[in-house]
């Protein structure tokens, strides 16, 4: 069985996935970190790739102990491997971490190998946008809050071409609009 690759985000009703400052914290107002559905999303995930803004912003949710975050036992539910797409892998490097460069496909099937069968979930609108444009997405996975940010970062950046989407599933869990779609190929 082979995973499939798909992006997962939290959007405002307003289209962003972070708000002014790449803030994310607003987004534990509506998910629980231990609501049955995510963690069923979770438990199907076996690898993550993430941009290198994505990772700054966790690790600093880190540090400051925000709300939401896997130092305190209230981040999303996920064990598994973690690569990073960066030009510029930090230092030092976290070495719970894989950093890949260069070409966007190899990323994705290195980090669906690493998966192991399960999903490879993609996190960051930078990372999601490139792997759009190449085809590489099978399904997004979009978690729609009842909130208008106004400001932020956009679930799409701009020049990203037209997508079709098929519809497979819509949900309603507490407050959370959760909405799946497999990307037409």
């Amino acid at each position: 069985m082979s995973g499939k690759v798909v992006v997962n985000r939290s959007m405002s009703l307003d289209g962003f996935i972070a708000g002014p400052g790449d803030a994310m914290d607003w987004i534990f107002d509506f998910v629980a970190p231990d609501a049955p559905w995510l963690v069923e999303t979770a438990a199907a995930t076996g690898a993550m790739l993430v941009g290198r803004r994505t990772d700054e912003v966790g690790s600093r949710m880190e540090v400051d102990q925000e709300r939401g975050t896997a130092s305190r036992g209230e981040g999303y539910p996920f064990t598994g491997p973690m690569f990073v797409l960066t030009h510029r892998p930090p230092d030092p490097p976290d070495p719970a971490v894989t950093y890949l460069s260069g070409d966007i496909g190899e990323a994705v099937a290195t980090a669906l190998k690493a998966a192991g069968g399960k999903n490879l979930e993609i996190l960051g609108a930078d990372v999601a946008g490139q792997c759009l444009r190449r085809g590489l997405v099978d399904e997004i996975l979009v978690y729609v809050l009842p909130v208008l940010l106004g400001d932020g970062i956009r679930f799409s950046s701009p020049g990203l071409p037209r997508i079709d989407l098929e519809p497979l599933d819509s949900t309603q869990a507490d407050a959370v609009t959760i909405l799946r779609y497999r990307v037409r190929k």
